[in-house]
C-alpha cells in the first residue's frame, strides 16, 4: 500500500496452548490515519498490536512498518517507530518523576544534555503536561497519568501510536480531554477500544475483529450505524446513543 505506516498481510499466530489468535489478518494503515480497532474480548486485537513492534512474531504472514519488515534485522528500529501505550499507565510510569519517565526511552538511545531536555520538553508539551515534569507520577490523576504515559512514547518520535483501551478507568471529562488530545496529535494512530462513542469521536475509520479475523473495515459512523453487524460481534452502543449525533472526525493528511 502506498505510503503505508502499518502493512500487515495474512497474519496467523497460535499461542503455545493451541489458541489460534490470528487467522489470516491483513491490515493497512496510511500515514496520518486514525483507525479504531474494535471487537469483543478475545478477538485478537492486542495480539495484533504486539505483532506491530515484534513482541510477537507471526507463524505465517508479514508485518512491515514504514516499509521495513518487522524482523530480527530491523527490530530495534521497528520498536522505536511503533509507540505502544498500555492500558494501565502504571505499566509505563515507574520512576521518581514525570521527567525521568519521559526521558527514559530517549536516554537509552544515547541522548544527553540539551538534546535530551529538548526531547522531553517536546513530548510533555504535546500532551499539555509540561508543568508536572518534577512531580511523582503517582501523585497525578488518572487522566494526567494517561497523558504522561503517552508522552513517554511520543518522546521516542514514533511513526505510529498504538493505544490499548486508552479510556479505561477515566471519568467522562478525562475521556473528552483525551479525545481532544488525540485529535491534535500529528501522528498516525491505531486505537484499540471497547468505547464505541470514543472511537467515533476520534477515528474516521474502524476495523472490527472477531475470532482472530478482520470482519469489517470502513467508516466508523457507517459501521456503528449497522445494528446487525454490532450485534453479531458483541459490540454494544450505550443506551440511547445515536451515532449520527456525533460529528465525523476530520481525516488528518499527516
Amino acid at each position: 500500500m502506498t505510503d503505508a505506516i502499518i502493512d500487515c498481510h495474512d497474519l496467523h499466530f497460535r499461542y503455545p496452548d493451541g489458541h489460534e489468535a490470528l487467522r489470516g489478518v491483513s491490515l493497512h494503515v496510511a500515514r496520518g490515519e486514525r483507525v479504531a480497532l474494535l471487537g469483543p474480548n478475545g478477538a485478537g486485537k492486542t495480539t495484533l498490536a504486539w505483532h506491530l513492534n515484534g513482541l510477537r512474531r507471526p507463524d505465517h504472514g508479514t508485518v512491515a512498518i514504514t516499509g521495513r519488515p518487522a524482523d530480527d534485522h530491523n527490530l530495534q528500529e521497528i520498536r522505536q517507530r511503533v509507540g505502544l501505550v498500555f492500558q494501565d499507565p502504571d505499566d509505563q510510569l515507574f520512576l521518581g518523576t514525570v521527567w525521568d519517565d519521559v526521558a527514559f526511552g530517549p536516554a537509552n538511545l544515547g541522548l544527553r544534555g540539551a538534546d535530551l531536555d529538548e526531547r522531553v520538553d517536546e513530548a510533555l508539551g504535546a500532551v499539555g503536561m509540561t508543568e508536572v515534569a518534577d512531580k511523582a507520577p503517582h501523585h497525578l490523576s488518572g487522566g494526567e497519568r494517561r497523558r504522561v504515559a503517552i508522552a513517554t512514547v511520543l518522546a521516542m518520535r514514533p511513526a505510529v501510536l498504538v493505544l490499548d483501551e486508552p479510556t479505561s478507568n477515566l471519568d467522562p471529562m478525562a475521556q473528552r480531554e483525551l479525545a481532544d488530545l488525540l485529535l491534535d496529535l500529528p501522528v498516525t494512530q491505531l486505537v484499540i477500544t471497547h468505547d464505541l462513542p470514543f472511537a467515533l469521536r476520534v477515528c474516521p475509520r474502524s476495523v472490527i475483529m472477531d475470532g482472530g479475523r478482520v470482519v469489517a473495515d470502513g467508516s466508523t459512523g457507517d459501521l456503528l450505524a449497522d445494528e446487525e453487524l454490532l450485534r453479531a460481534h458483541r459490540l454494544v452502543l450505550p443506551f440511547g446513543f445515536d451515532p449520527s449525533s456525533v460529528a465525523s472526525s476530520p481525516v488528518s493528511d499527516g
